[in-house]
């Protein structure tokens, strides 16, 4: 695999398991090698082909050669007070870095990935997309994710394992659709991370092509869609996705998911003062959302120091989340993780980016 005297080198982390079986038939080795390797690197967690034991010696040195290992790079680390959520910012390749988010519930570990350098979706209360979109991560870079939060939680928690896996970080899932299938699916795979469909989430701004197309994937996901409103109106001036798809498209699109996979849609509704917390939006939410399969998720927003958004005093969202249930609507509030690190989308990030020069973004905001 030479050009012009160099050689080329290519990324096993970012191919499925078909496409790492197909390159080692080209390079002159058997298929099975495929599923060897990606056993050694998920399953086993070994880092270097030196320890792939099983492997004949030369090929392993072959592979350092054209199929080099770029381990996870972890640029800083914020644990909470509490010790229950771990923020990592993880070095690219490219010298920029996305966020991840490890925390522990009681039912087990869960880690939020990102999807993007960046946000194209220009929310207008989260602190992703303040720079807009900067490009889509690999595959590979979301596998980084995920092996660097493993080996720190097998130390930190007792040697416990991540059960549980929400697409949810900075970026849209569904604008970088095809790598982020593929991650989920290398995750999924049982000689590997061996995360089952259901304890997977990914969430979405609400793009509805992506929503119906992942409905056709026959992964019993579960889907998370940011809704933040009932009403075009309010949804339109904080999120610009609505002039695009409005929540009638996407609740439609929604309930066609529902149907097809059998598994509830989560909406998650951003509490924000004095825009989306009154009564009068909490019935409307609830008559919009009444007889479909769901369940809405209230998120007292973190605030952004660049947004003039602030949260609503605890005693609105319960409030809130009260209306709903009266109404049959099953609600529950999202416990508050890494506020304090942190932890919400963007923010660590945004707080690296000025004092390191890296790229802020060029896409759409």
């Amino acid at each position: 695999m030479r050009f012009g005297g160099m050689i080329s080198t290519v990324d096993i982390k970012s191919m499925s398991r078909d496409e790492c079986k197909a390159f080692f038939e080209s390079i002159g080795e058997p298929g099975y090698r495929a599923d060897q390797i990606l056993e050694w690197l998920y399953g086993r967690r070994v880092a270097s082909y030196e320890g792939m034991t099983n492997l004949p010696r030369l090929l392993r040195a072959r592979l350092a050669q054209i199929a080099p290992l770029r381990p996870p790079e972890v640029l800083a680390r914020s644990v909470s007070p509490e010790g229950d959520t771990v923020k990592y910012l993880m070095g690219l390749a490219d010298e920029d870095a996305v966020e991840a988010v490890l925390m522990r519930h009681d039912y087990g570990l869960s880690l939020c990935v990102s999807s993007q350098v960046g946000c194209p979706m220009g929310c207008a209360f989260c602190a992703s997309g303040i720079g807009g979109l900067v490009r889509d991560l690999t595959c590979g870079e979301m596998i980084d994710q995920m092996l660097a939060a493993n080996s720190d939680a097998v130390e930190r928690f007792d040697g416990a394992r991540i059960s549980s896996l929400v697409v949810m970080g900075s970026g849209e899932p569904l604008l970088n659709y095809d790598n982020v299938i593929k991650f989920i699916k290398l995750v999924n795979w049982d000689r590997g991370f061996g995360i089952g469909y259901r304890h997977i989430t990914i969430s979405t701004c609400g793009i509805v092509p992506g929503i119906l197309r992942l409905a056709g994937e026959g992964l019993p996901l579960t889907l998370s869609v940011s809704l933040h409103a009932a009403d075009d109106e309010t949804r339109s001036s904080i999120m610009k996705v609505n002039a695009v798809f409005p929540i009638s498209t996407l609740v439609k699109a929604c309930n066609q998911y529902a149907k097809i996979t059998g598994r509830r849609v989560t909406y998650e509704y951003a509490l924000v003062a004095g825009v989306n917390d009154s009564p009068a939006h909490a019935e409307r939410l609830a008559g919009m959302l009444r007889g479909t399969l769901c369940h809405v998720n209230l998120i007292p927003i973190n605030p952004v120091p660049e947004t003039p958004y602030a949260r609503p005093p605890s005693h609105v969202v319960e409030a809130f989340a009260g209306a709903l249930e009266s109404r049959g609507i099953e609600a529950t509030i999202r416990r508050e993780m890494g506020s304090g690190i942190d932890a919400a989308c963007g923010q660590l990030r945004r707080r690296w980016a000025p004092r390191n020069g890296a790229a802020e973004g060029a896409g759409p905001g």
